[in-house]
């Protein structure tokens, strides 16, 4: 294929890569192998790299002299061998949150105890009963919720149930109490503060039914600001729970502790300004048919707000738990860590985006590449996946991925940085991967890979689909061992074995 115009200043937006994701993406040959057996597109997982960020989440933990649980959210990834991996860590430092039924199963066929799981999210009632019949404990969403357990426990004779309120509308009382005003985005889900009174009364008539073990709150935000006010707004609620003659030990702060995709800093802000410059005009195109990501052009004037994941994160997971703990609390004055140690309360947290943070990749294979028409110099890369097997797009994530040329195939002589929009393999014509112009140092060919790095939370299989009877992506869990990897079938995997062919 000849070669267009020099394209402009590339922008890259490059991933950031740690071990042992960075050395599986040098074993090119490796993972050819593994696409040319298991077809395109295909996610691959490293399921020992979920235990280092489950410890890095615990050295937080013992820095601030604090005792509870990290739980793993299982929403933000399906693969058995993520939740295997889990099960065999220190049972008083790990858990998981299971946000459905099936989620619910999932544990507990993969090896945890009901002690260790937590059930969050909406629940319809054969969800409850599961729950309360092995002894998770059910963090009530709303006083119908818990009037529902309470129902099922009395009516199948199930064991009494450990209990969390989940909270949430800190606004008001916050901002009496500190006096200056904080502002929160509405969640669905929870109970407004201001109406905790009426839930513990609602604990107090089902005593014989549940027992109060703790509160939680649940923000849409990632501001330690908001999450400030709501946590010391917990430890108040625990005072009160106390003063009723109960006797909780647990706040669950929830997730929300972010990863960081792009490796540079300079390359997100570039990004971000030149994409407002060519919404406004004054540069060429960046994305296909003038998408904006939340921004518009009104007559000259930039309107509107990136609808973007801040993919350049200075500070995420483990460190953004120790920026809360270490954060002052907005009416005592005291750093919440502090506060929460000299209750002596256990500390719950649920990542799922930061605990599987560089746990796993998705590859796809090079179709086709072609001009988007016979007047224009846009390229289009079709790949052997569709939108819906790398949703990073969807969760507002731009990054670029890696292009992994076949082994022994011919390189271009001219070979340069190149722009492309990548197309999925869906008849519609909305199916795009990038909806922008990703910069990749050479024309790709067909049978070369494209592996979209970091994929393990949210992007990996949250939305994927068997439309047009297209292959949903087989998953494989990858170990290392030296400087050779062994592979096995997602489902295939245990903790105890380390099966599987050598690369």
């Amino acid at each position: 294929m000849e070669r267009g115009p020099a394209v402009r200043a590339p922008l890259y937006l490059q991933p950031r890569l740690e071990p042992p994701l960075s050395s599986l993406l040098e074993a090119a040959s490796f993972l050819h192998s593994l696409a040319d057996a298991l077809g395109s597109p295909l996610n691959v997982l490293l399921p020992d790299r979920i235990v280092e960020n489950a410890a890095g989440f615990r050295g937080v933990y013992r820095e601030h002299h604090l005792t509870g649980r990290v739980y793993f959210a299982h929403k933000a990834n399906q693969a058995h061998s993520l939740v295997r991996r889990l099960t065999a860590t220190d049972p008083a430092a790990v858990g998981i949150d299971v946000a459905s039924l099936g989620e619910l199963r999932h544990a507990l066929e993969c090896g945890f105890t009901a002690d260790r799981i937590m059930a969050t999210g909406p629940k319809d009632r054969e969800f409850l009963w599961l729950a309360a019949r092995t002894g998770a404990c059910v963090n009530i969403d709303s006083p119908a919720e818990l009037e529902q357990l309470a129902g099922l426990i009395r009516a199948y004779d199930l064991p009494r149930a450990d209990v969390l309120l989940r909270l949430t509308e800190f606004e008001a009382s916050a901002s009496a109490a500190s006096g200056a005003r904080v502002l929160f985005r509405r969640s669905r889900f929870g109970s407004p503060v201001r109406e905790v009174d009426r839930l513990l009364d609602a604990v107090d008539r089902h005593r014989d039914a549940v027992r109060l073990t703790g509160v939680a709150y649940h923000l849409d935000t990632t501001g330690v600001a908001e999450k400030a006010v709501a946590l010391e707004s917990c430890i108040t609620v625990m005072d009160e729970c106390r003063a009723r003659g109960m006797d909780p030990r647990v706040i669950d702060i929830g997730g929300g502790f972010g990863v960081g995709y792009v490796a540079d800093a300079g390359q997100w802000e570039h990004y971000t300004t030149e994409l407002a410059e060519a919404v406004l005009g004054t540069r060429p195109a960046l994305t296909w048919r003038g998408h904006g990501y939340g921004l518009r052009n009104e007559g000259g004037t930039l309107r509107g707000a990136q609808a973007l994941y801040p993919a350049h994160r200075p500070t995420a997971g483990p460190g953004y738990l120790d920026e809360l703990l270490a954060h002052t609390a907005p009416v005592s004055g005291r750093p919440l860590g502090t506060l929460l140690l000299e209750h002596l309360y256990d500390l719950v947290c649920e990542p799922g985006r930061a605990l599987v943070d560089q746990c796993g990749l998705t590859l796809a294979r090079v179709l086709d590449v072609r001009r988007a028409g016979a007047d224009s110099d846009d390229v289009l890369v079709r790949l052997g996946m569709n939108a819906g097997d790398v949703s990073l797009e969807e969760h507002g994530v731009l990054v670029d991925p890696v292009l992994l040329p076949r082994p022994g195939a011919q390189q271009d002589a001219d070979g340069g940085p190149v722009g492309v929009y990548l197309a999925g393999n869906l008849c519609l014509e909305a199916d795009l991967i990038t909806r922008r112009k990703v910069f990749l140092p050479r024309m790709p060919h067909p049978g070369d890979l494209m592996a979209f790095a970091n994929t393990a939370g949210y992007a990996m299989d949250f939305h994927a689909h068997h439309a047009q009877r297209q292959p949903v992506a087989r998953t494989v869990a990858v170990t290392g061992e030296g400087d050779t990897w062994r592979w096995c079938l997602d489902e295939e995997y245990w903790p105890i074995t380390r099966g599987g062919p050598v690369s």
